[in-house]
């Protein structure tokens, strides 16, 4: 039975509906003896992956080593979207975002590399669900930006997760000029061919065309000026100051499109939306502040580089938080005179400047790199029986 406390889910409500979790289905080399009886088929899901030896240093399980971390973030995710349940949906879809958005497809065409921008905190919120058919088989290049608002581990766990999955990742802080140049090498070497194949035409060499695209507010206009090293695109710490599309020089061989950040029209996903709004990536005036201060109380306090005791021992008040709404209102009582919405804005403020320490709020979807790495296994444990078999 679920508790209601100011109208937002807290712990022991039912679990995640069966359609929004994966299936952890067990596999096990008996389930195939019939068809394939020397094909050893290690174990992956189950009633509880620490029961198939995941994460225990000393068992052969190919998956060692993720279970505390992939089941705490699973359980967050899983609360994240009881919680959002209870709220009125974030949506946010100026008028400039509309037309920034077609215009935006057009010029798709002219570009040899596109650079994908995300909020290093959030690289799977801040991925837009219509990038990969607008891009097609262009080449990509993805940024992580914000490289210094998250801690080694989540920086690691993103880099061995795009790279099993084929993406080139570059780790930048668009403030201080982090991954800049390596993004304007790799930029450089990606799109190559162009020239080669414009020669081979008796064409002369032109600037490789390099298109950054992506969410609001996640430092597309400050790489820019960085890569320039001077201020060319107009840029702040709020979503919506780059309004129209603009192309720019750099050097002889780059020449790179500021584009303005380009939401959804309808976001789906209001787990999704809740950390945009927690990480200033989408307009303020599409959510209740209170509300979303008083969910990332409740996420803050379940991770566990941040804890509950952290965010008491900051704002020196002890209280239960599992409901972030009485947090906040405990807090407005302490130091704002009751005012609930500077008491939200505060604690936003806060996590938006590190002041609970540098962390992310997502990791990888680690089934999808464990089913990934067991396709793999499968397939080299084949060839080896076939190779054993014929010899």
């Amino acid at each position: 039975m679920s508790v209601q406390l100011s109208s937002l889910w807290v712990p022991n409500s039912p679990p995640i509906p069966q359609h929004f979790v994966p299936n952890r289905g067990r596999f096990s080399a008996s389930a195939l003896s019939s068809q394939s009886p020397t094909i050893q088929i290690i174990g992956v899901g189950g009633p509880s992956w620490r029961e198939n030896g995941y994460g225990n240093p000393n068992n052969n399980n190919l998956f060692d080593g993720c279970q505390g971390e992939s089941d705490h973030w699973s359980e967050l995710d899983t609360d994240l979207y009881h919680w959002t349940k209870a709220l009125r949906p974030v949506q946010w879809f100026p008028g400039h975002i509309a037309k920034a958005e077609k215009e935006l497809k057009e010029q798709l065409k002219l570009m040899d590399v596109v650079i994908e921008v995300r909020d290093g905190r959030i690289p799977m919120s801040t991925s837009h669900p219509q990038m990969d058919p607008w891009l097609g088989n262009r080449k990509r290049i993805l940024v992580l930006n914000r490289e210094d608002m998250i801690s080694t581990a989540d920086r690691n766990a993103w880099a061995d997760y795009f790279t099993r999955n084929g993406t080139k990742v570059v780790f930048s802080n668009g403030q201080l000029g982090m991954g800049t140049m390596k993004l304007g090498r790799l930029a450089k070497e990606l799109a190559a061919d162009v020239n080669v194949k414009r020669r081979s035409k008796g064409l002369l060499p032109r600037a490789v065309r390099a298109g950054i695209v992506g969410y609001p507010n996640v430092g597309k206009s400050s790489l820019i000026n960085r890569l320039l090293k001077r201020r060319m695109c107009p840029a702040a710490p709020r979503p919506g100051v780059t309004r129209e599309l603009r192309w720019v020089r750099f050097g002889k061989d780059l020449e790179l499109l500021d584009s303005p950040g380009i939401l959804p029209m309808r976001i789906s996903d209001q787990s999704a939306a809740i950390k945009l709004a927690i990480c200033d990536d989408i307009g303020e005036r599409s959510y209740d502040v209170a509300d979303v201060a008083a969910i990332l109380v409740q996420m803050l306090s379940k991770l566990p580089t941040v804890g509950r005791d952290a965010l008491c021992k900051r704002y020196k008040i002890d209280v239960d938080c599992r409901d972030g709404r009485i947090f906040i209102e405990k807090l407005a009582v302490r130091v704002f005179n009751g005012d609930v919405h500077q008491a939200a804005f505060r604690v936003l403020a806060d996590f938006r400047k590190g002041k609970f320490g540098w962390t992310a709020l997502e990791r990888p979807p680690k089934w999808r790199q464990m089913f990934a790495f067991k396709s793999r296994t499968l397939k080299l444990e084949l060839k080896i029986t076939l190779e054993t078999s014929w010899n």
